[in-house]
């Protein structure tokens, strides 16, 4: 197994996978990328990653053998973490709710458009110990601006959930109401690997003021770009990454 991170989607580095590739980079977290409008190489069934991303990334980019190729690593100990967009789970058109995935990510898919983007405040809310969430202070939670809509299989952990807010100006004040609950970040097992979906995403816009949450700065030079991001978001990611690929020597 390659001790290296398939990072699948985001455009490419002058887009949003600026974001992710950042993060790896500052926490040396080895890594190849296959930008959203290019489909996997021809030896993608001849590699078995120790993880693999896959963060708003057109299905119809893979050929279904390698999608059958993705589950099975999964099945024999690589990882797999899906993160959320408008080409993730079932998106925009319908993506990944008929592919070889569905039996191993640890939700359960909608059968039709998922997006659900946030015009008024939505807060992440902790409802679980886990190593991800680890060292981060979660009684100070960022807001995020949209995610895909999905369930948790039986047997899978919700460890952060999206707190939707209806407010509403009274006078002089606010009134913050919240109106709806939704899981944002399960994690699961797959024969002997890990998975896990975030149904948010890594990038602008969904992300929102994920992005900043910290009380210092992560900058990280990627490829002729950069990162200027919050040192908790980036906390945050790197565990995601860490725990779901079992990459806890680095």
């Amino acid at each position: 197994m390659l001790p290296r991170i398939c990072y699948l989607g985001d455009d490419d580095f002058n887009g949003a996978a600026i974001y992710l590739a950042g993060i790896m980079a500052h926490f040396g977290l080895p890594y190849d990328h296959v930008a959203s409008p290019l489909k996997p190489a021809d030896s993608f069934e001849l590699m078995h990653y120790a993880l693999y991303v896959v963060s708003d990334y057109p299905a119809a980019r893979f050929r279904e053998a390698q999608l059958a190729h993705l589950a099975e690593c999964v099945h024999g100990g690589s990882g797999l973490l899906m993160l959320g967009g408008w080409e993730s789970f079932f998106g925009r058109l319908g993506e990944y709710h008929r592919s070889p995935l569905v039996d191993v990510l640890p939700v359960i898919m909608a059968g039709e458009d998922d997006r659900r983007n946030c015009a008024q405040p939505c807060l992440i809310h902790k409802v679980a110990e886990h190593p991800i969430l680890d060292g981060l202070p979660w009684n100070a939670p960022p807001g995020i601006g949209g995610f895909n809509a999905f369930r948790p299989k039986l047997g899978a952990a919700t460890l952060l959930e999206a707190i939707r807010f209806q407010v509403r100006r009274a006078g002089d004040r606010y009134e913050f109401t919240p109106a709806a609950t939704e899981p944002l970040l399960v994690v699961g097992e797959c024969g002997s690997g890990r998975t896990a979906a975030l149904a948010t995403d890594v990038a602008p816009h969904w992300v929102g003021g994920l992005v900043d949450w910290g009380d210092g700065r992560v900058v990280e030079d990627v490829e002729g770009g950069f990162i200027d991001v919050g040192n908790w978001y980036a906390r945050f990611f790197r565990n995601l990454l860490v725990w779901t690929g079992r990459l806890d020597a680095v």
